[in-house]
């Protein structure tokens, strides 16, 4: 994949690695993400909508079988919400409204047929992000004492006041 956001961008050259050819491709699957030449996540967004949607008749199903709220709130987040939340990190600060808007109809669909208020797609993004954020791990205290773990360090306390 060549990503070039140049006005007159000219034809990449051709690139070998072992004898072999190197295919150029418009988008990428990649650790789960499907990334585009253009760097837009709406495929990327399509296939977590697609999913979810297919995981959502399994959640209608188990409420036609009356099981209890705290059941069908369990299935959904280690189900649905799981997929939601795959590398909400990476795509959502770039996702369009629009795409943000077709995830959230899914958690007002399962809020509906839960009967129950769910986080909201903002919600998970912040929550994976401080999580993200805190867990941060050095061996050296040489980056654990510079600027960014700090700055880290001092946000998460004053949003956590415990």
């Amino acid at each position: 994949m060549v990503v070039d956001f140049r006005k007159n961008a000219a034809p990449p050259a051709p690139i070998t690695l072992c004898d072999s050819p190197v295919k150029v491709v418009e988008s990428l699957r990649f650790l789960g993400s499907i990334i585009t030449q253009d760097l837009k996540w709406e495929l990327n967004i399509s296939s977590i909508t697609k999913k979810a949607q297919q995981r959502m008749y399994f959640l209608r199903q188990l409420n036609k079988f009356n099981l209890p709220k705290t059941m069908l709130v369990h299935f959904y987040r280690a189900i649905i919400e799981s997929i939601l939340c795959t590398s909400i990190t990476v795509w959502y600060a770039a996702a369009t409204a629009k795409d943000k808007g077709r995830l959230q109809r899914i958690i007002r669909s399962a809020e509906r047929v839960i009967e129950c208020n769910l986080p909201s797609l903002q919600d998970l993004f912040t929550l994976r992000s401080l999580k993200r954020l805190r867990s941060i791990r050095t061996k050296t205290s040489r980056h654990r004492n510079s600027f960014f773990p700090s700055a880290v360090g001092l946000i998460n306390r004053a949003r956590d006041p415990h």
